[in-house]
């Protein structure tokens, strides 16, 4: 047979057809910009009056039928974003009646991705985050809505453009010889290119690697491919093994584990990976006598990716290779020792890699602006959680690499002024410690509620406390801050809290990891501001490194009776207990 049936269809024509997407297909991908350009497009055949005979014309849909038996779903082998997406403009439409009132709308199935169908049955806001096809579906829902929130008069008018109005070119391939993905793989040059993820997708779900038309090997590679498409979707796990200093963004997370079995580098071309895999394909039929042994090669996959859940698994391997990883450390160097050297051997050969890391660096040498400081403080971060074997801890690698992260001064420094356009921010924070009211800010001056509360409190206060607060309202409530009248207010401030008591240094007993939005909020806060800061944003469940958390807390400090100002014992018992805490990885001088 070599019948290619090609003619025009219009969307009505399609509404009581089944669809099914074959396993080698990648999901649904269309992004706001390409919802809006169709949206757009039709909306704009509509404003051009349009005659009873004239169709807006959609780019070609592929499909094909085995053995062409009537009621069966047809084959969606080019389309489907098109159709998943019309689908789900009329999925919308539908929402505005009850059941009984809905119009019917085509089906879309999946071969091994059942439950998208359902998905697009009762599309839930709460389930996106789920996997990738659901949040690409909801997208494109959202988008759709949005686009309609100020056409809602318009709804019916589009509704029926869309359906008797617009068309596609419906393109039946009746070839028995005809490969179907041969045919996805051609007609897809040219346009939104296919990941090497999609790529390689295709390469092992295709029909012809199975005994039958829906083999049970297939769809155990489909599902498994799910479930690890689905735990890479989870944060905690990703920034454990991804670097984000990486060159490469991934759409799909899976491709990273393909990128890594097969050692892709940032210059490779772009394809390197697909035909790598390719590669092996066709070394496999040869060394197996013309069969190809797709148990063989997927379990390779399988493994590489269990290595490495088992590493996120275990709380030291988590904790360690987390650190290695963010260190530029390469992962296949970790896995081949991994592969060779029992469990208690790899950790200690981690540890050994983190010492050669830290070989050149003596803690008391260590000062502001040096690379090393950061490295240093969030190692021992890590080993203090590593060393709390009795709470279940672990570093939250994904919020540490969402954010940036500066090398902060605990105490402040004091010859350092205040930048003018931060000083009413400054006055604000120490307002607000001293009298213990929060909103006492210049948009909130006209609340005289607000404002007297605030100066009732003050009058409360015993002097010196109370003359400081009164200078600081009057900062706070002039137009422009007196250089004169600032300075001495904040040596007041300075001399009542025997700040100037603390050596004043940029060593690292004076440092602390803290994250840029709190640390740059104004600049040289004092301590017990900062101190404030650290425990509210803790309240709020903001992410404080546990290190930077005690430190403001003065839990490494012997003995304390201040907690207004950061001292030299402190700093000296900050210093030892680092020193002590990291000692596994260090050359300490004797």
């Amino acid at each position: 047979m070599n019948n290619n049936l090609l003619k025009l269809k219009s969307i009505y024509e399609l509404l009581n057809e089944k669809f099914y997407i074959p396993s080698y297909q990648r999901g649904y991908r269309w992004t706001e910009k390409q919802v809006k350009a169709l949206l757009t497009d039709i909306w704009d055949f509509r404003n051009s009056n349009p005659k009873t005979d004239e169709f807006y014309c959609l780019q070609p849909v592929v499909v094909s039928k085995e053995n062409n038996v009537d009621g069966e779903p047809w084959e969606l082998i080019d389309g489907q974003q098109r159709l998943t997406t019309i689908y789900i403009i009329l999925n919308y439409f539908n929402k505005r009646f009850t059941e009984e009132f809905k119009k019917p709308i085509f089906s879309l199935e999946y071969e091994t991705r059942e439950n998208s169908k359902d998905f697009l049955l009762d599309i839930n806001k709460e389930l996106k985050d789920d996997n990738v096809d659901y949040y690409f579906i909801y997208e494109a829902y959202d988008t759709i809505k949005t686009w309609f929130s100020d056409k809602s008069n318009f709804i019916n008018e589009f509704e029926s453009i869309l359906l008797n109005n617009t068309k596609v070119i419906w393109y039946e391939v009746d070839d028995e010889s005809t490969n179907s993905i041969d045919i996805f793989t051609r007609i897809n040059d040219g346009k939104i290119p296919l990941t090497n993820a999609e790529l390689v997708k295709a390469l092992f779900l295709q029909k012809d690697n199975f005994d039958s038309k829906l083999d049970l090997k297939q769809l155990q590679i489909a599902s498994e491919w799910d479930q690890i498409e689905k735990k890479l979707q989870n944060n905690s796990f990703w920034h454990f093994i991804y670097n984000t200093k990486n060159e490469i963004k991934y759409e799909n997370r899976i491709e990273y584990i393909f990128d890594l079995i097969h050692e892709k580098k940032k210059d490779y071309e772009d394809h390197y990976t697909f035909n790598k895999f390719q590669q092996s394909f066709k070394e496999s039929i040869i060394s197996n006598n013309g069969k190809l042994n797709i148990d063989a090669l997927w379990l390779s996959i399988k493994k590489y990716f269990l290595t490495l859940e088992e590493w996120y698994n275990n709380r030291d391997l988590y904790h360690l290779i987390g650190f290695l990883i963010e260190y530029n450390t390469d992962i296949n160097t970790l896995k081949k020792a991994s592969d060779t050297l029992t469990k208690l051997e790899f950790k200690n050969h981690l540890k050994t890699l983190i010492q050669k890391k830290l070989a050149h660096i003596q803690l008391e040498e260590l000062e502001y602006g040096n690379n090393d400081v950061k490295m240093v403080l969030l190692l021992f971060n890590i080993q203090t959680i590593i060393s709390t074997t009795e709470a279940d801890m672990r570093f939250p690698f994904d919020k540490y690499k969402s954010q940036n992260w500066d090398i902060e001064h605990i105490n402040s420094q004091t010859d350092k002024t205040i930048n003018p356009a931060n000083r009413k921010a400054w006055a604000l924070d120490l307002l607000e410690f001293y009298t213990g009211i929060n909103g006492y800010t210049d948009e909130l001056i006209s609340d005289l509620t607000k404002k007297e509360i605030q100066l009732d409190k003050v009058e409360t206060l015993e002097n010196p406390t109370k003359d400081i607060c009164q200078k600081l309202i009057k900062i706070l409530e002039s137009d422009t801050v007196n250089e004169i009248a600032f300075q001495s207010v904040y040596e007041e401030i300075i001399n009542l809290h025997s700040i100037k008591d603390f050596i004043e240094n940029d060593n690292l007993s004076n440092l602390a990891l803290l994250d840029d939005v709190t640390n740059r909020g104004y600049g040289n806060a004092m301590f017990f501001i900062k101190r404030k800061k650290i425990i509210e944003n803790d309240k709020q469940g903001i992410f404080v490194p546990i290190c930077t958390k005690n430190v403001f807390l003065k839990y490494y400090t012997k003995h304390s009776d201040n907690n207004l100002s950061w001292t030299q014992n402190d700093a000296f018992d900050y210093l030892e207990t680092m020193k002590e805490v990291l000692k596994k990885y260090l050359t300490l001088k004797v």
